[in-house]
This record gives C-alpha cells, structure tokens and sequence, in this order.
C-alpha cells in the first residue's frame, strides 16, 4: 500500500490530469445522476470509490477528498490526521516522529505539489474535517459542487448583463436578462 501512495505522489501531475477529467465527466452526468438520485448512488459509488483511492492513495474515506490540493497524498494518512501542514516533529530525512519508517504525509505532499500544474493550491489551509461525512462519497460531493458553482457563475453573469444595460429591458422586455430589481417590477405590476 506504502508502496502504492508514493507512486502516486510521484505521478501527481499525471493523477491530476485524471482526476479534473474525471470530475468534468461527472458534472456532465449531473441531470442523469440527479434523475438517478444521488441518495441512490451514494453507497455503490462509495464504494468504488473506496477500492479505486483506498489501492492508489491509501483512502480513509473522509468524504471530503483534497488529494488534489495535497500533491496527492491523503493527508488523513498522517498519524496525528493534521488536516493543514506537517507537524513540528518531521525528523531528519523527512520521516513522520510518530512512524520512524514512513515518510512525512506533509513531506510528500508538497513533493507531489510541486511537480503538479495547480500545485500551488497546497498553500490553501483546508477547513476542519467534517467526521459527519466519513465513509461517503467525495466524488458525488464533488460532482455537485461544481454543478453548483457553474449554475451561480451563469446566473452572476446574468444578472451583471442586465445591470450593464438597464434600458435594454424597457426597449426589449422579453430579450434582456432579468435583475432582482425588474422582476420585482414586474411582480408589482
């Protein structure tokens, strides 16, 4: 398994490289899994996410996967599980006070960042790690998050269009884009 992790952390870029493809296809698929249920996929997605993660990069199953900001080196590994950096007692070499015969998850961590095109993200302190999501799918997460952000983007643009060009909605109400401000005028019409 040991063996397993540093491989990937030495193939970081390449892990990378499959992974943004992997999370572009599954927020395409997002109007199938939704009419699916993500509820439904939850566990027979978790599941292979678990044999596929847990073989390449000694998954814990967090739910809430940062390998890509981590040089692909799960950070749950760490002995003490720090979420944000190595600790102060990386001995001589780089290997981790607590397992003299393993190697700092920290060390390699930013070792596989620095050989990834988006490495920089390691630089990004992560948020605490929510223990409600243990064992459930990071990918479906993920998958959603996106689709999420990409709907708010569209909708931003949207709305910014339409405060750019507030008279194109009085000369051509059914082409221009609606504001918060003209569908509440047109509510109270």
């Amino acid at each position: 398994m040991y063996a397993l992790r540093r491989f990937a952390v030495r193939r970081s870029r390449q892990f990378e490289w499959i992974y943004q493809r992997f999370e572009t296809v599954l927020a395409a698929l997002d109007p199938l899994l939704t009419r699916i249920g993500y509820g439904r996929l939850e566990r027979p997605v978790a599941f292979v996410e678990k044999q596929l993660k847990g073989l390449l990069f000694d998954c814990q199953m967090c739910g809430q996967c940062v390998l890509s900001s981590t040089g692909m080196s799960c950070p749950m590994n760490c002995p003490k599980q720090l979420r944000n950096g190595p600790c102060g007692g990386v001995r001589p070499g780089g290997f981790c006070e607590v397992k003299p015969d393993m190697r700092c998850v920290w060390v390699e961590a930013w070792d596989g960042a620095s050989r990834m095109k988006h490495g920089d993200k390691i630089e990004v302190v992560l948020p605490p790690v929510d223990r409600r999501l243990h064992g459930s799918s990071a990918w479906l997460r993920a998958s959603r998050e996106r689709v999420q952000a990409l709907a708010e983007s569209v909708e931003s643009n949207r709305t910014a269009l339409a405060r750019a060009y507030p008279e194109a909605r009085k000369s051509a109400p059914t082409s221009a884009p609606l504001t918060e401000e003209t569908r509440k005028e047109g509510a109270a019409r």
